[in-house]
């Protein structure tokens, strides 16, 4: 499990490590400024070997390039070609007046020692420099170098920066909160417009750290080095998509510091997942009995996804509760799950009267599944907030189960203290009332779980899992050939699966989203993010939780 740390935590472990620890703020950045440098350095090395096809700068792309600055300056011309032999890699740092210009300025003379050929370019006034970063300004004309100011109209700048092997983005920090503009603007669409591997000191310029929220524009970098502990925007919202390789690196703020910080979020990887132990003696009433409400005339595939993906994913038993027109359909598919049939009305839909069969027919069972396919009628949304205000069972909601609550949110309230699970997407999140108006994903997923007393699992890229004690999970896995009809019943019938085997609700619900997005990793690595379908990546699950058995 990765950390996530809030801007105001880390200012506060940098306090406490120099104040109370002792520890010199030069020590901190040098060690910034090594880790920042080691991963430039290997991304400038790829460049060696263009005939693999691993560097970016092959020879058939050198030439002549002419770029615009976003000043309007005039057009700049340069040439890009591999690394010449007996020649150095080249790199150009940008680096802002703050500690994390400091961080640039260090690294740039790292890079100058290790017999790279550098020009460190001063993003900002140089009477703001603090005193860390003139500390590392003055290391770096001991060693050879020079900062210089940065002036988007100086062709010879440009040229430079556009023929490098690597770019060291180091403008701006985590404190940043405003648009771009300016000079640090047009720094940043100059790398972006490079084609030239970028690494970004702590994290891209441009990316507001708490929220992910891109500040007009940011860094695209190939790689970001974090210092101590990630930061949300390193994962939510745009800020995941412009961080690139994610290195976190420590830089000698003592342990007992960051253990005593209160972190909130997590991001889950690989090694948070492990699957219970599987007693030799067990029978299927130990794995857990779920029961599914959904499908209608027309959607019946979508309880078929889940019933698929909860047998696949270990449930004991699976029952489908379906209007009757759609239960031959719905039976025909399903050979490991029960389906049955419920009253329905003229749409084909769910009648009212399937309200209480459906509240008989789960007594016996663990845990709800309620939306795959129900549609979104008016009697179909008052079976769903009939079967909630009865039903004492932890309930999973997806789909047309959240529709249902448009409206009705007292229906969710009244179920504080009883665990419910929402799964929608941003439409469906919106028509609940959670506000994403303001680009902060994370924190209108948790401010909607602790009001109304239930697990969000806001979906979208890097899902979000918010729990009522305002404890969120950012989800590390998936990729956009997930976007199909379908995946997200595939998802709802993981979870309501691992919760109907009494997993604890924390560990369950992060776990599942994860498996869910590594099946549709696994679907894109084999068959491509085009052609991959959720009956994929229901059928690739048994060999992925083979790997997490035990």
């Amino acid at each position: 499990m990765r950390w996530i740390a809030a801007s105001q935590q880390m200012r506060d472990l940098d306090r406490a490590a120099i104040h109370e620890e002792g520890i010199p703020s030069t020590d901190l950045m040098e060690r910034a400024a090594e880790a920042l440098a080691e991963t430039a350095m290997e991304l400038a090395e790829e460049a060696r070997e263009p005939v693999s096809g691993k560097g970016l700068f092959l020879p058939e792309v050198r030439g002549e390039v002419s770029i615009i600055t976003p000043e309007g300056t005039a057009a700049c011309t340069y040439t890009k070609g591999p690394p010449v032999p007996g020649e150095p890699l080249r790199a150009a740092v940008f680096s802002g007046p703050g500690n994390n210009g400091g961080d640039g300025v260090a690294c740039a003379r790292l890079l100058l020692e290790a017999g790279y050929a550098v020009r460190c370019f001063l993003v900002g006034a140089r009477d703001k420099l603090t005193p860390d970063t003139r500390a590392m300004e003055a290391r770096l004309v001991h060693a050879g170098g020079k900062l210089e100011p940065y002036d988007p109209a100086d062709p010879a700048q440009t040229a430079w920066a556009l023929s490098c092997h690597v770019l060291v983005d180091a403008i701006f920090g985590i404190g940043l909160n405003t648009d771009l503009q300016g000079d640090a603007l047009a720094a940043v669409v100059l790398m972006n417009r490079s084609g030239v591997p970028v690494v970004s000191a702590d994290i891209p310029s441009g990316v507001e750290a708490d929220t992910g929220r891109v500040l007009g524009e940011a860094v695209r970098a190939a790689a970001t080095v974090t210092f101590t502990c990630a930061k949300a925007g390193h994962y939510v919202g745009k800020g995941g998509l412009h961080t690139g390789r994610l290195i976190t690196a420590p830089i000698g703020i003592p342990d007992h510091l960051t253990a005593g910080i209160n972190c909130l979020v997590q991001a889950v990887d690989g090694g948070d997942i492990h699957l219970p132990h599987r007693a030799r003696d067990a029978h299927k009433g130990d794995f857990g009995k779920v029961y599914i409400l959904g499908g209608s005339v027309g959607y019946t595939g979508a309880p078929v996804f889940a019933a698929r993906a909860a047998v696949r994913t270990g449930a004991g038993l699976v029952a489908v509760g379906v209007p009757q027109p759609a239960w031959s359909v719905v039976a025909a598919k399903l050979e490991e799950a029960m389906p049955h049939p419920l009253p329905a009305g003229k749409e084909g839909q769910l009648s009212l009267e399937a309200a209480q069969g459906a509240l008989e027919h789960s007594s016996a069972c663990g845990v709800c599944l309620i939306g795959p396919g129900l549609g979104r009628g008016n009697g179909v949304s008052a079976v769903v907030r009939q079967f909630l205000r009865e039903m004492r069972l932890p309930v999973v909601l997806d789909a047309d189960g959240i529709n249902a609550l448009e409206g009705h949110i007292d229906v969710l309230d009244a179920r504080q203290g009883l665990f419910t699970v929402l799964t929608p997407h941003d439409g469906e999140f919106a028509r609940l009332g959670g506000d994403l108006s303001g680009g902060d994903r994370l924190g209108a997923a948790r401010t909607f779980a602790q009001e109304h007393g239930c697990c969000l699992v806001l979906k979208g890229h890097c899902t979000i899992t918010a729990f009522p004690d305002g404890t969120a999970f950012l989800n590390t896995t998936g990729n956009p050939g997930m976007a199909k009809g379908g995946s997200g019943d595939v998802l709802a019938g993981m979870l309501v699966s691992l919760l109907g085997q009494g997993l604890p609700a924390r560990q369950a619900v992060p776990m599942a989203v994860w498996l869910h997005g590594a099946a549709g990793d696994r679907c894109a690595r084999e068959k491509g993010e085009y052609g991959m379908t959720p009956s994929d990546m229901v059928e690739v699950l048994p060999e992925l939780l083979k790997e997490f058995e035990n």
